[in-house]
């Protein structure tokens, strides 16, 4: 009896493993579905190419977004350039407000529902270029990137997909649409 529980028992999960390995994705299956997400969110806007030369962008709600690299793995809208001169210096506190969108649910023109701190108004912090410590490597690249570009009051949205974003979210592969305005710790 026993013998014949422990093949029942290594049938079933025969089956089980194989049914499983059935549904799953591959890693490069879950890249392709990232960049569909992002190209459908990128066709309903406006999309520039190149980052301008002198880094001065069209600003507003309804401003292009540029690509920020090659690869395409960041588009940012620059929602407002912030004060001149007043740009991050590597290792400055930076505290940012946030809310960001899931780009696999965007649909139909819509965007999902946001989360962030915008909404909970918790804060959260990096420092600026200094990828030495958790709270700045934890944000991924792709939310301290736009202040390589423009002052630390700007007010950008910014597509970021999964390789730039948070180390916690990489291997989930979902890009987003964050919106963020930044502010310097004093």
């Amino acid at each position: 009896m026993k013998k014949y529980l422990y093949q029942a028992s290594l049938a079933l999960a025969m089956v089980a493993v194989a049914a499983s390995c059935d549904n799953s994705k591959s890693y490069a299956e879950y890249l392709n579905e990232q960049d569909m997400a992002v190209n459908n969110y990128l066709a309903d806007n406006t999309v520039i190419l190149d980052v301008p030369e002198d880094t001065v962008f069209i600003t507003g709600p309804d401003a292009p977004f540029y690509r920020m690299d090659e690869d395409g793995s960041m588009y940012m809208r620059v929602l407002n350039p912030g004060t001149k001169g007043n740009m991050a210096q590597t290792n400055d506190q930076i505290y940012f407000r946030y809310t960001r969108y899931n780009l696999l649910s965007y649909a139909n023109g819509k965007l999902p529902d946001g989360e962030g701190n915008n909404i909970s108004l918790s804060p959260c912090w990096f420092r600026y270029n200094n990828y030495q410590i958790e709270s700045s490597y934890t944000w991924g690249y792709g939310v301290q990137f736009p202040l390589s570009l423009l002052p630390i009051d700007c007010e950008v949205m910014i597509v970021i997909k999964s390789t730039m974003g948070p180390t916690s979210e990489q291997a989930n592969v979902q890009p987003y649409l964050w919106k963020l305005t930044y502010e310097l710790k004093q």
